[in-house]
Parts: structure tokens; sequence; C-alpha cells
């Protein structure tokens, strides 16, 4: 996990980015038939929809509704009615 660190006025600020992963699925879970990867700065880290929604963004998913799942370190976005899946990891 890597992070950046900001020190000014005695206020750490830390920058995480996100790796976004898309694929397929068979019967529901990820089958990695094909596989598009993207990496971005989120620009709120704090906020769940702010992330979710610039990675949405980038699987060109915007206007889709999706069931997202929160494991801690990363989500899992379950778009409804397709047969992907978007995995987005912190580092």
């Amino acid at each position: 996990m890597s992070f950046v660190v900001v020190v000014g006025n005695n206020k750490e600020k830390k920058m995480a980015s996100c790796v976004v992963t898309v694929t397929d699925t068979f019967g529901g879970e990820a089958n990695y038939g094909w596989v598009k990867r993207y990496e971005f700065t989120p620009r709120n880290p704090k906020s769940q929809r702010s992330v979710i929604r610039q990675a949405k963004a980038l699987a060109n998913m915007t206007a889709v509704k999706a069931d997202t799942y929160d494991y801690g370190d990363g989500y899992t976005v379950k778009p409804r009615g397709y047969n992907q899946i978007i995995f987005v990891d912190f580092e």
C-alpha cells in the first residue's frame, strides 16, 4: 500500500491510489475471460460514493445501477443487468 504524505501546519493528508479491475462473470462469479485495468487517484478518498462514481466512469457504466459491497480494503461493484463485475482496490 503506497501513500503520499503531505505535511504542513501539523496536518497530514494521505492520498491513496485506486486500481479498478473490470471483468466478465459466469454464474455470478468473476470469470476473468477478459480483463480491463485502470488506475486513478480519488478526488475524495473518504467518500465511497465519489470513489465508486470515478470507477464506474472508467468502466463506462456511469448511468448503470449497481450493488456495491465494501470489504474494508476495497469495493466490489456488481452492475445490474450486466455480466460484468468491477473491483476497486486501494494501494
